[in-house]
């Protein structure tokens, strides 16, 4: 099976191998991001104001990054 062949071999031979499917990986992660990102680009231009949301993604992103920085955790269930 090909799990026992790959399990067989050298490091090298199995990256070599499974390297196209990590540049194929890749490229659909990259191919989604830049979907989602015309599409909040899009909705931001179209939006009534788009200095409101723009500084709104800006404050949550400064608020995320200053209570990571105090190691502040959410309470876990």
């Amino acid at each position: 099976m090909v799990v026992e062949v790959l399990g067989a071999t050298s490091r090298w031979e199995r990256l070599v191998v499974l390297a196209p499917v990590f540049v194929v990986g890749a490229g659909l992660v990259a191919a989604v991001l830049i979907l989602l990102g015309r599409g909040l680009a899009q909705s931001i231009r179209e939006s009534g104001h788009p200095r409101w949301i723009v500084g709104g993604l800006v404050a949550l992103a400064c608020v995320i990054v200053v209570l990571t920085y105090l190691g502040v955790e959410l309470p876990r269930e």
